[in-house]
């Protein structure tokens, strides 16, 4: 048996190290045993030595997060998910059934939600220096995956963040770890604290108070550390009086009570001719992602196609290329659609987004989801006007970035695939998954599945699409 030393507080980089050294001596997860620094132990301890190690991107980013949790098994957990990975079980990542994979779901669940509530209910206090000082009390070892969000988000206050487990302090430019620290004695902050509170109790609505939501969402425990917690007691008991003096009050009754009225059906949009839109969209600077992009890729099929099929956004090869689905995703879609019995050629495919948005990592150009504002610019720019152009009888949402720019709000994709379903433009639909994801699933049982069901429903869509 053989020891490895970690801290309690180890994180992903320390236990990477370990697990490493334990790996190149070809350690067997039952061999080996995570002490803390300063145990007694009777096991000999692993030599340090050199391993080359390449991991998939999933395991690193649940690594990072589950060896934040105080589970004294996290470390182990870990390491059998490793050696299982270097050793055949390529697709356990995606085996949610595995008992090791489903307890390391859990505690990367409960990393998060803490790191959510620290985010949400830290509260700064200035003190007779001009720094801020916030005291939180963390359930798992989180400081460091937490606090660069306040120093992007106040990168202009100096600010400590104390709590049990440590202490990160901020000066403006350098976010930096010191040891735990005790609670401070004082946290009051006259002027500060007292327009935070005049704010809260301003923007306080009796009319929709939930006190069970609430108490879930903000549990009671975060409560002393909190100002304005003193004020919900009192914004409670008088919670009924007010929601009936807004009742009689013909100021505030209206907007208290009345219902909001349906919204019609909006206008259809002036068909401009696909040709001049897409020479408009090749000079499209409306948000950000045009200035890494090699290029717009505009959408690609007959101008009068009763078909269409809309993706997230182009890929490396698309973006090079300035086409859509000509990559590695395009090529499944391919297939699909043949298997469907749909000639591609009658089809006309584009994106929600035209720009390539990545990560640059080395030399290669990593996907990065694109966010709500750059669909809504996108769509609202380009995406509605092609349809218009266009004029199908059939949409189809692939995968939920899609799905969201045709709905007009995020969506869940199993909740609405293989579905037939109407878009807000009146025009009839359905929503299935995006041919990439696929390409991410690992276990060749599971990819064959799933591409059955995409299959499906393509063939489903056409069947509609002809009857419509």
């Amino acid at each position: 048996m053989y020891a490895l030393r970690l801290a309690p507080d180890a994180g992903a980089e320390a236990f990477r190290d370990a697990a490493k050294r334990a790996l190149a001596h070809g350690l067997k997860p039952a061999d080996i045993a995570f002490v803390a620094h300063d145990a007694g132990i009777l096991f000999d301890e692993v030599a340090p030595a050199t391993l080359d190690l390449t991991v998939p991107r999933d395991f690193v980013e649940m690594m990072r997060e589950a060896v934040c949790h105080r589970a004294e098994d996290r470390f182990a957990l870990l390491y059998d998910v490793l050696w299982r990975l270097k050793h055949g079980e390529p697709a356990l990542l995606s085996r949610a059934s595995d008992p090791a994979m489903a307890r390391l779901s859990l505690y990367v669940k409960a990393v998060r939600r803490d790191i959510h509530k620290m985010h949400a209910f830290v509260r700064f206090h200035r003190q007779d220096d001009d720094v801020y000082l916030a005291w939180f009390e963390p359930d798992h070892f989180i400081l460091e995956r937490a606090t660069p969000f306040f120093a992007e988000r106040f990168a202009n206050m100096r600010w400590i963040i104390a709590t049990p487990i440590g202490t990160a302090v901020w000066d403006s430019e350098c976010l930096r770890f010191a040891a735990p620290r005790p609670k401070p004695e004082r946290l009051e902050d006259g002027v500060l604290d007292g327009l935070w509170l005049t704010y809260y109790r301003t923007i306080f609505n009796p009319a929709r108070l939930k006190t069970g939501a609430m108490t879930k969402e903000m549990p009671r425990r975060y409560w002393k550390n909190m100002p304005e917690t003193a004020e919900i007691p009192k914004l409670t008991r008088d919670a009924q009086n007010r929601v009936m003096a807004m009742d009689l009050d013909p100021d505030t009754a209206p907007r208290y009570a009345q219902k909001a009225k349906p919204q019609a059906k909006p206008e259809p949009l002036p068909r401009v001719g696909l040709a001049r839109l897409r020479e408009e969209a090749e000079h499209c600077t409306a948000c950000p992602l045009y200035k890494h992009a090699t290029q717009t890729v505009f959408g690609e099929g007959p101008a009068r196609a009763k078909f269409v099929l809309v993706g997230e956004q182009p890929g490396d090869q698309e973006d090079l290329a300035g086409k859509p689905f000509v990559g590695p995703a395009g090529q499944v879609l391919d297939r699909a659609l043949e298997a469907a019995g749909i000639d591609r050629k009658t089809v006309y495919v584009t994106n929600a987004v035209k720009h390539f948005k990545f990560e640059p990592r080395g030399k290669r150009r990593i996907h990065a989801k694109p966010n709500a504002g750059e669909i809504k610019v996108c769509v609202g720019r380009w995406l509605k006007r092609e349809l218009a152009a266009i004029a199908p009888d059939f949409v189809v949402a692939l995968g939920a970035t899609a799905a969201q720019a045709l709905m007009g709000k995020g969506v869940t994709v199993g909740k609405l695939r293989g579905a037939a379903l109407e878009w807000p433009d009146g025009r009839r639909g359905l929503v299935t998954v995006h041919p990439s994801y696929l390409l991410r699933l690992t276990d060749e049982e599971d990819r064959a599945a799933e591409y059955e069901k995409f299959v499906a429903d393509l063939t489903l869509a056409a069947k509609l699409a002809a009857a419509a």
